[in-house]
């Protein structure tokens, strides 16, 4: 895998081994950051990049303009490969890492736009979804996800098995 564009295009980046993970794609990364950069909405933005993996949806968003990532991941061998991503990189001053279950610490974290690529079985999306403190959600999913009121689906595609949503937050008002 490596970073697709910015600042550390085509660096090389490893992801975790066995099957725990799921890594994004560089097609699909190509295409969620193609709609952000258009928008202009990375530059010096904060980032979430929850259920990290090895870190490839943050550390693009970070090659991309964004100015911090906090990365959530749990499993021990993701974690490792996301550090060493980092370390590679020379990201570590931007990024803070984050060894937690992603609802426990979701409420906690204010920052501009989430990114959220769970397990494909995953179900727990309006609670997530109530949680998160940003008005820009990415959702990646292996089915069209629904969301609860308070955020609007912009835009939803699919690249292969893979479903891409990205919501906005149309309350106001976002949980404190």
């Amino acid at each position: 895998m490596r970073v697709v564009a910015g600042e550390l295009g085509g660096r090389k980046i490893v992801a975790p081994e066995g099957t725990s993970t799921r890594p994004t794609t560089d097609r699909v990364r190509e295409a969620i950051f193609n709609s952000l950069g258009s928008s202009g909405i990375l530059d010096g933005a904060l980032v979430v990049d929850l259920f990290a993996g090895s870190g490839a949806v943050g550390i693009e968003a970070l090659s991309r303009g964004a100015e911090r990532c906090v990365f959530v991941e749990r499993d021990r061998n993701a974690r490792y490969a996301l550090e060493d991503n980092l370390e590679a990189l020379d990201l570590s001053d931007r990024s803070k890492v984050i060894s937690s279950d992603v609802m426990a610490v979701a409420s906690s974290l204010d920052c501009d736009i989430v990114f959220a690529d769970p397990p494909y079985d995953f179900d727990a999306w309006d609670r997530l979804l109530g949680l998160v403190r940003a008005d820009l959600f990415v959702a990646e999913s292996g089915r069209p996800i629904t969301c609860p009121a308070e955020w609007a689906i912009t835009r939803q595609k699919k690249y292969g098995r893979t479903v891409v949503t990205f919501l906005e937050r149309s309350d106001p008002n976002p949980p404190q």
